[in-house]
């Protein structure tokens, strides 16, 4: 909770995680939080400490972040946007600030987190925009992808696809929605559920990729989930390719409307 004489502030925020060592701060900085903990409390000339709505790993990029942070700084909306703005790195920018309840809080009161996965498919490795894609070089066969996401939704003890360093207290998580679509040579997949786990995303992408490259079958994906044993599952997809794409809250935190629509194909029929 914010003190009683300060206020608290949600930010919208966008970034490029491939010039970033992740979203947590360190020692050694070099982190989103660390440039933009800087940024702010340069503006308000006194340390500024911020919350986030979900982690990132390294090279995992956002196109919808929220945070949020207390001070006792009153400045205007656009000190929060264009001012932070001009004291950041390009790669990364506030989108939005709005001042918010003292008990709102930017992760807790989240209602969801949207993923995206964009993979390039095609024999050789892509040059251009290596840094904001992954890359899979055999046929892939996007009906069996989306048949296994398909057993994938619902609440589920997703321990199979857990990073093992991963510190949540319950591998339990609910998928909310889940789609596969091709365009060309691309492959976009977009996810959407109350909370991830670490590395669960780019976990599910690599156990998908399996199955439509005809390594396994559709149905292995619910043998692999109902494992719990996460050394069944694929390996873990790049990070390139992945993108924090939305965080939901109620209407009633007064938040900016999201910046992009979730839409998904069906998974199945």
């Amino acid at each position: 909770m914010a003190t009683s004489a300060s206020i608290r502030i949600a930010l919208g925020l966008e970034y490029d995680g491939s010039r970033f060592l992740g979203w947590q701060t360190q020692p050694g900085g070099g982190t989103v939080q660390d440039a933009l903990e800087s940024a702010l409390s340069a503006v308000a000339d006194r340390p500024v400490s911020v919350t986030c709505a979900g982690r990132t790993d390294r090279g995992v990029h956002a196109l919808a972040q929220v945070v949020h942070f207390d001070t006792e700084a009153e400045r205007p909306d656009s000190a929060w946007v264009r001012g932070v703005n001009a004291l950041l790195p390009e790669a990364v920018a506030v989108l939005w600030s709005q001042r918010v309840s003292p008990d709102f809080h930017a992760r807790y009161a989240a209602r969801s987190r949207t993923y995206r996965y964009l993979l390039v498919n095609r024999p050789v490795r892509p040059a251009l925009g290596a840094r904001y894609a992954g890359w899979y070089h055999a046929p892939l066969d996007i009906a069996p992808m989306r048949e296994a996401a398909a057993q994938l939704l619902g609440e589920h003890d997703f321990s199979a696809f857990r990073a093992a360093e991963c510190q949540a207290k319950s591998p339990v998580r609910a998928l909310h929605a889940i789609g596969v679509e091709r365009c060309g040579e691309r492959i976009e997949f977009r996810l959407r559920a109350n909370a991830w786990l670490q590395h669960m995303v780019r976990n599910i992408v690599g156990t998908l990729v399996y199955i439509g490259a005809g390594r396994q079958p559709a149905a292995w994906a619910k043998t692999v989930l109902e494992s719990r044993d996460r050394t069944r599952a694929a390996p873990t997809f790049a990070s390139e390719g992945l993108y924090l794409e939305a965080v939901e809250y109620e209407v009633k935190w007064g938040l900016p409307a999201r910046q992009r629509e979730f839409s998904v194909l069906p998974v199945a029929s």
